[in-house]
C-alpha cells in the first residue's frame, strides 16, 4: 500500500479491538502535527498491531497501560527476531500513543507515586513559594523535592512532626546530599531546604534555630566570576552563520538577536507569545522572572527578523508561541538546554566559534560589557537587563580590566 495520509486513515480503519475509535483521531492528530507521512505511517502500522493483540488478551482501553507494551515487547518469538532498533520504534511509538489516550481521557493516568504524610507539607510549602512568593516553576519545583526528600529522609512514610527536627537531622541531610553532588548543585539544596524550613517558621512549628542550622558550602571562591561574554565579533559571525533562505535560519537568527540586542534570558524567549509583540508601537512584552512582565522597545533589525521568521518560516500551528519547533510534533521550543541553547550551540559550531562559555548569558553578558565599554552606567545596564537589585549588576564594574589597574595599589616591594 502506499504511504499517504488516506493510506494511514485506512489502514487504521481495520481495528477492531479496544482502540478501534480512537486511532483516526490519532492518526489525524498526527497529521495536524505536520508529522512526516513515512513517520504517520507506521505508527499507524504499530497501532494496529497493538490493538489486534490488546484485542486477542481482551484488554479494556480504560486499564492500558506501559506494562501492556512491555508484554506486547515481550511477546513470544517475536522480541527475539527483531533488530534492536525496531524494537526502540516500537516503543516510541506505542509510548506516544498511550500519552495520546491519556491526554484525552481514554485511559487511566499513570499511576502516581505513593502519597506520604510529607506530601501534605509540600503542597502546602509549593502553594505558599507560588501565591505569596511569586517563584518561578522551576524553582518551586527544585524547591519543593529538596523539602520531600529532607522530610522523607527523616520521618519516612510516618507522621510529620516539624517539632521533632533538630540541627542534626538538618546536617545529616546536607552531608549526604554533598556526597553524590557537585558543590554548586548542593547550594541549590541549602537553598530549597532554608527556603523550606523558614516557612515552618513562618507557620510556627520551628525556631529561628533551626533554620540558622542550615550550613553553607563552599565553593572556594572568595569574589564572583567575571562574567564571560561573547566577543562582538564572534556574536556577529554567528548571526552571519544562519542560512536566511532556510525556515530554520530566520527562526534561529530571530532567536539570537533577541539574545545580542536585547538581553533576553532563554526562558524569556521560549515564553513568548505571538500577542507578545505591538508592531504600531514597536514594543515587545517580556515575561521575566518572579512573574514580572515588562514592555522593551523592539529595533529595527530585530523586529524584522521576526517578521522574516513569521511570513517565511514559521509552521502553521495553533500554537500561540511566537517561536515553534521545526520538527513535528510542532509546538513551543522546549525549556531550557534543549530549546534555545541549542540553537546557540549550532550557531557557534558552524560560525566555528570557540566561545568561552557555553549557552545563552554570553549574550547577555556581551551586551552588559558593550554598554559599559561605551559609557553607560551600571544603574543604566541594570535597567536593560531588568536587574532587581544593583548587586547583579555590580559584576559588571570589574570587566574594564584596563580601567581598573589604575584603582590597584603596588605591590608591597614590587616594582613601581
Amino acid at each position: 500500500m502506499e504511504r499517504t495520509y488516506e493510506s494511514a486513515r485506512a489502514l487504521v480503519c481495520r481495528a477492531v479491538g479496544p482502540l478501534a475509535g480512537c486511532l483516526d483521531a490519532y492518526v489525524v492528530w498526527l497529521v495536524s502535527q505536520q508529522y512526516a507521512i513515512d513517520v504517520v505511517y507506521v505508527r499507524a502500522r504499530h497501532a494496529l498491531a497493538f490493538d489486534r493483540w490488546l484485542d486477542r488478551r481482551g484488554v479494556a482501553l480504560s486499564n492500558l497501560d506501559e506494562n501492556h507494551i512491555s508484554q506486547y515487547q515481550c511477546r513470544s518469538g517475536h522480541h527475539r527476531s527483531r533488530r534492536e532498533s525496531t524494537l526502540y520504534q516500537e516503543l516510541r511509538a506505542l509510548g506516544h500513543l498511550l500519552r495520546f489516550l491519556r491526554e484525552r481521557g481514554a485511559c487511566a493516568l499513570a499511576s502516581a507515586a505513593a502519597i506520604v504524610p510529607a506530601d501534605d507539607f509540600t503542597s502546602g510549602f509549593e502553594r505558599y513559594l507560588r501565591d505569596d512568593r511569586g517563584l518561578a516553576r522551576t524553582t518551586i519545583h527544585r524547591s519543593i523535592t529538596t523539602a520531600r526528600q529532607f522530610l522523607v529522609g527523616r520521618f519516612g512514610s510516618g507522621e510529620v512532626h516539624l517539632c521533632a527536627l533538630r540541627a542534626a537531622d538538618v546536617v545529616e541531610f546536607i552531608q549526604r546530599e554533598s556526597r553524590r553532588m557537585q558543590p554548586c548543585a548542593v547550594k541549590n539544596v541549602v537553598t530549597g531546604l532554608r527556603a523550606f524550613l523558614r516557612y515552618a517558621q513562618y507557620r510556627g512549628e520551628v525556631g529561628a534555630n533551626l533554620v540558622a542550622s542550615v550550613p553553607s558550602v563552599a565553593t572556594w571562591s572568595t569574589t564572583p566570576q567575571l562574567p564571560r561574554a561573547i566577543s562582538a565579533e564572534h556574536a556577529q559571525r554567528a548571526l552571519d552563520g544562519c542560512d536566511r533562505s532556510t525556515a530554520v535560519g530566520r527562526r534561529d537568527r530571530a532567536v539570537l538577536l533577541l539574545l545580542a540586542r536585547l538581553g533576553l534570558r532563554a526562558g524569556e524567549i521560549t515564553k513568548l507569545q505571538l500577542d507578545d509583540i505591538d508592531w504600531d508601537s514597536a514594543y515587545l512584552r517580556v515575561r521575566g522572572k518572579g512573574r514580572r512582565e515588562c514592555l522593551l522597545p523592539l529595533p529595527t533589525d530585530v523586529g524584522e527578523a521576526i517578521a522574516t521568521y513569521l511570513e517565511h518560516g514559521r509552521p502553521t500551528s495553533k500554537d500561540r508561541h511566537l517561536f515553534l519547533r521545526s520538527n513535528a510534533p510542532i509546538r513551543g521550543l522546549k525549556v531550557g538546554s534543549y530549546g534555545i541553547g541549542s540553537i546557540v550551540d549550532r550557531a557557534l559550531k558552524r560560525a566555528l566559534i570557540d566561545a568561552p562559555r557555553q549557552g545563552t548569558h554570553q549574550f547577555r553578558h556581551a551586551l552588559a560589557v558593550g554598554m559599559l565599554q561605551r559609557g553607560a552606567s551600571l544603574p543604566e545596564i541594570g535597567e536593560v537587563l531588568r536587574h532587581r537589585s544593583p548587586q547583579s549588576t555590580s559584576i559588571y564594574a570589574k570587566v574594564d580590566v584596563e580601567a581598573l589597574r589604575g584603582l590597584a595599589p603596588a605591590w608591597p616591594g614590587g616594582v613601581r
